[in-house]
């Protein structure tokens, strides 16, 4: 396995998505932070620092979300279907070099998004004069940024193997399923019913726990959990988005173009 392989896949992904103008996104959210800290105040009454700190945390997890998932599953799915795949295959490049490439060049590209939301989100609350700890919410951008390397992961397997539009369907279903398996597994305590239980004990072992990765409601209160559980949190998260990038190496090598 060579890094320069790699990293000559990944900057070739990074240089694709910036002319796909995909930095527009920290400039929509720019414009949503700025209009939510005007009109919040007019509906909220002396609740507005809680809900723009909220909306806040709420739409940078959701614009991170849409722009992995639109990007990630394309990222692949793109050149097969253009069947520039071709030029690829005949290189001297591993299906590994190739799907860790891309993985890492949609990463850094994800790291500046999350950054350039962060640092907006902390501006605003600073122009609002709303009080907040710093270190909590930089803690949960770092984690929303774990979070969404495992969903890139999660979007190049389905993209190997499906059309486009179905391989969004498909991370996106991931994506909601994997912060309502934990809800679920409760719920089927509750319920006592054996099958509707085995059911959501076996979804929740095979598909991530993603409600792992969201710190959102405990930052905004400057509450986390213990450093311990965080670190086997993110260590979770690390171990699964491998293995779904190993599943994705092993289908791509497989597949006849």
């Amino acid at each position: 396995m060579s890094l320069i392989r790699i990293w000559a896949v990944a900057s070739n992904v990074f240089r694709e998505v910036m002319r796909d103008r995909i930095f527009l996104t920290i400039g929509f959210y720019a414009v949503l932070m700025l209009a939510a800290s005007r009109l919040l105040p007019e509906v909220s009454g002396a609740a507005q620092n809680k809900i723009l700190t909220d909306f806040g945390t709420a739409s940078s997890s959701l614009l991170g979300v849409v722009v992995t998932i639109f990007v990630g599953t394309s990222l692949i799915n793109k050149e097969i279907e253009k069947r520039t795949v071709f030029t690829i295959v005949t290189k001297p490049i591993s299906s590994i070099e190739f799907i860790l490439g891309k993985h890492l060049g949609l990463s850094a590209v994800l790291a500046i998004v999350v950054a350039g939301m962060t640092v907006i989100y902390l501006l605003v609350l600073s122009l609002t004069h709303i009080e907040y700890q710093l270190f909590p919410l930089l803690l949960t951008s770092l984690f929303l940024f774990i979070e969404l390397c495992l969903i890139a992961a999660a979007a190049l397997l389905f993209g190997v193997f499906t059309s486009s539009i179905l391989a969004i369907l498909l991370t996106f279903s991931l994506y909601l399923v994997g912060h309502l398996s934990e809800g679920m597994v409760k719920l089927a305590g509750v319920t006592k019913n054996p099958g509707f239980q085995q059911f959501t004990d076996n979804l929740y072992l095979v598909l991530p726990d993603l409600s792992r990765l969201d710190l959102k409601n405990d930052a905004v209160y400057g509450v986390l959990p213990q450093t311990d559980v965080l670190w086997l949190n993110a260590g979770y998260a690390l171990v699964y988005t491998a293995a779904l990038l190993l599943m994705t190496t092993v289908i791509f090598s497989r597949r006849q173009f």
